[in-house]
């Protein structure tokens, strides 16, 4: 593709891109042809490793059963790609949490292939950025089932946007009311 094209595709101005190419910093492999016009490589990430990295996510201990069966789909999935899956991360945590141990592991071990269920196991909310950056760790991103998540994922948002805004006002109102405890002991 004409880095033009990349670099709307990363979000991206196409003097940035260009400095980069010119720089030698660009992160994809570029070639230039004769007339000047510049291409990207299409597939930056070498499609000879047949090695995936399966990481799967519930946002509470109650749904564990959850957990092992997307576990489990997301290795069948695999496997009848014939990629070998060399580990299963299983996380229990918010989706809108941006601390999750396992995840951060995950992504600091340089895995070349990283398979999930649905885009909302790998996160809830940034999932582009994921997108982007993945690739430029030649870090493949696979989402078995894209198709089916079109409909419902503003009501889904909207509710994770509520309930996040929810809990932190309920903490906040907490450390208050603990604040004015302290103070009336001491002042006492």
């Amino acid at each position: 593709m004409k880095l033009a094209v990349w670099a709307k595709k990363q979000g991206v101005a196409y003097l940035t891109a260009y400095r980069w190419f010119r720089n030698g910093t660009l992160p994809v492999r570029a070639t230039q042809t004769l007339t000047g016009t510049i291409l990207i490589e299409e597939n930056p990430i070498p499609t000879d490793n047949h090695d995936a990295w399966v990481y799967a996510r519930v946002s509470s201990n109650d749904k564990r059963g959850d957990l092992d069966r997307q576990a489990e789909r997301c290795i069948d999935f695999c496997k009848a790609r014939g990629w070998v899956v060399r580990q299963v991360i299983k996380e229990i945590g918010s989706g809108m949490n941006d601390s999750r141990p396992k995840l951060t592991k995950l992504l600091e071990g340089n895995p070349t292939r990283i398979v999930v269920e649905h885009k909302d196991r790998l996160t809830r909310f940034g999932f582009h950025y994921f997108e982007v950056l993945l690739p430029r760790i030649h870090c493949e991103l696979i989402v078995m089932d894209r198709d089916t998540e079109a409909k419902d994922d503003l009501m889904k948002d909207l509710m994770a946007v509520i309930t996040s805004f929810c809990c932190r006002i309920y903490g906040l109102r907490r450390g208050r009311n603990k604040a004015k405890i302290v103070k009336g002991a001491l002042a006492e």
